[in-house]
């Protein structure tokens, strides 16, 4: 058994704690949270044992999990790695660029497994996409949530947008050539609302749009590319391919022939790929159990990570200059 130590009890934490109790390979030894109200919480609805010391939870486990406020992650995923540690940590991966270069090194010096929570990784509505040849050449992406204080200490780039930016960077494989954005704060102190323009070498060019003051929550995301549109709910957990048919391919159920003006047919089909229900936090905390105990890479690794946080702080200087011009 992998004897796994918590460190966050808030809402999310709790969440966590919660699918501990059932991920198979695993024993929650405990948890570790300063606030006595979400600890007294915690013990009360799980039952689990709540240590006083930080450096006491780390040495009764083998691997831990960080979901504590983001701006404490680097000082704890640090103690933890400085003595070998695997590690699970919330998106994003730290409070700043330079503390997750930080990370990335630690990672590599301690030689262990480290895993980001872009929990929409496994969600079943992209998990359904596996079998599918995706080369998008243009991408839409809107995250809307209704206002909640909780996740405003950051930016809506890197409380929202940042889920997108993951899977963007997962879909394309290709380095980023240009970003243009802009944003505007209406109930925080940082920027609430936020669009981005992403251009990729390969051609390939993403729109995102998040924001956190909505009166309705989406999460969709469509891709484009030259033989199809694949549209992606992230909240509904639906997925749909239309996709122009070859000679070669056989016969749909929902197969609709289109005359074009020269007189030739096209074909065009619509599928909607089987998308299997699972909780997507039990999926990756398991996910990274097994790697652990079968010794292979995680999915979304602590260069991932980096990766994301790279973007989402270029988008956020972007914001900064973008604003400025704005005002003069």
């Amino acid at each position: 058994m992998i004897k796994i130590g918590l460190f966050g009890a808030g809402h999310l934490g709790k969440i966590h704690l919660q699918q501990w109790l059932q991920v198979p390979g695993a024993e929650l030894v405990g948890f570790y949270d300063p606030n006595d109200a979400s600890a007294e919480s915690a013990i009360a609805q799980y039952g689990a044992r709540r240590f006083s010391q930080l450096d006491d939870l780390i040495a009764a486990s083998d691997a831990v999990d960080i979901v504590t406020t983001t701006s404490a992650h680097f000082e704890v995923a640090k103690l933890c790695l400085q003595q070998g540690r695997h590690v699970f940590i919330e998106k994003p991966l730290a409070h700043t660029l330079e503390e997750a270069q930080e990370l990335v090194k630690l990672v590599g010096e301690a030689g262990v497994k480290c895993q980001v929570g872009h929990v929409e990784r496994y969600n079943p509505a992209l998990l359904a996409l596996d079998e599918q040849s995706l080369q998008p050449m243009f991408i839409e992406a809107h995250r809307l949530a209704q206002f909640n204080p909780r996740g405003t200490d950051v930016s809506v780039i890197l409380d929202l947008m940042i889920h997108d930016i993951d899977v963007l960077l997962h879909l394309v494989q290709s380095p980023v050539r240009r970003i243009s954005a802009s944003g505007v704060a209406v109930m925080s102190e940082s920027a609430d609302i936020a669009n981005a323009r992403i251009e990729f070498d390969n051609g390939c060019v993403a729109n995102l749009t998040s924001s956190r003051i909505s009166m309705k929550k989406m999460r969709k995301m469509r891709l484009f590319q030259r033989d199809a549109y694949i549209g992606i709910d992230f909240l509904d957990k639906k997925t749909e391919v239309i996709r122009l048919k070859g000679e070669q391919d056989p016969a749909g159920m929902l197969d609709f022939p289109l005359e074009l003006p020269n007189g030739s047919q096209k074909t065009i089909s619509v599928s909607m790929p089987e998308v299997k229900p699972s909780n997507a936090i039990h999926a990756e905390l398991s996910e990274f159990v097994q790697a652990i105990v079968q010794d292979v890479p995680v999915r979304v690794s602590v260069q991932d990570g980096y990766y994301a946080m790279d973007i989402a702080h270029q988008i956020l200087k972007k914001m900064s200059a973008h604003h400025e011009l704005h005002n003069l």
